[in-house]
């Protein structure tokens, strides 16, 4: 039996595609096991009125994960979540999370701030994000 890895995926839901596209990247490896702890644009935390209870009810959705995703698109440097959610990987729990960046096949640009905060950086491929999550979570 294979190891499962808990993941939790930031994204815009804005940019829902690229999330989509990574899950499918994930989905085709058929031994690669993992379940993702994000909040998708399909089912959102609805009891979250305030940034506060957001970012409470994000920390409570990442503490399960042992590796943090983030798209590494441009658009990540101006999302107040994006950066929340950095936040949070590295100073909201006990052991920091593991995050990894994924820039996007033909971005000219991308996040700084994501690259900065990342402990890998891996291309759209799906073997660079798999190994990098078998690797960070060992």
């Amino acid at each position: 039996m294979s190891k499962t890895y808990n993941i939790f995926i930031s994204h815009s839901w804005t940019y829902d595609e690229q999330y989509k596209g990574l899950k499918k990247l994930l989905d085709n490896n058929p031994y690669f096991h993992y379940v993702d702890y994000s909040v998708p644009k399909d089912n959102p935390i609805h009891n979250a009125g305030t940034d506060k209870e957001l970012r409470e009810a994000i920390t409570e959705q990442m503490k399960h994960a042992s590796i943090v995703i983030i798209l590494a698109g441009v658009y990540s440097t101006y999302s107040k979540w994006i950066n929340k959610e950095i936040d949070i990987a590295k100073n909201g729990f006990y052991n920091p999370k593991k995050i990894i960046a994924v820039e996007y096949w033909g971005a000219e640009r991308t996040s700084s701030v994501v690259k900065e905060n990342a402990d890998r950086i891996v291309k759209w491929q799906s073997d660079s994000i798999i190994d990098a999550i078998r690797e960070l979570s060992d």
